[in-house]
């Protein structure tokens, strides 16, 4: 069984352009992945020449969006982006769901770590 993380990251971005680099095609291009394509609810994300098909489960705009790999062993896993706006200061956290194997829990973080520094670039936040 695969462990759940869960992963915060703070922006000074918009919630709505923040939302559009989340969930869509040519958003998460610009930071996801290589390139992203999508037809009705199945998105093709490529990573060197690979491609990867995941299901856009649910979706809230500008709040979150979940995704369900195609070829996942388990039926519960999913990630999933979502935004909440911290009152106070009105900067957009981004919280971000996934599941991974303990012994690569390290590794996918530093991943997410590196997608996410590109998300900010991108995004100006």
């Amino acid at each position: 069984m695969r462990k759940r993380i869960d992963l915060e990251y703070i922006f000074s971005s918009s919630v709505s352009i923040l939302f559009s680099r989340l969930s869509t095609a040519p958003g998460l291009a610009e930071w996801f992945s290589d390139d992203v394509k999508h037809a009705g609810n199945i998105f093709t994300f490529v990573w060197d020449g690979v491609d990867e098909q995941a299901e856009l489960v649910d979706m809230k705009k500008n709040s979150f969006v979940r995704f369900k790999w195609l070829d996942a062993d388990d039926e519960e896993e999913f990630f999933e982006f979502s935004l909440h706006v911290e009152p106070l200061t009105e900067e957009v956290a981004l919280i971000i769901t996934d599941f991974v194997d303990d012994d690569e829990e390290a590794d996918e973080i530093e991943l997410w770590n590196k997608q996410v520094e590109m998300l900010h670039r991108t995004v100006g936040g």
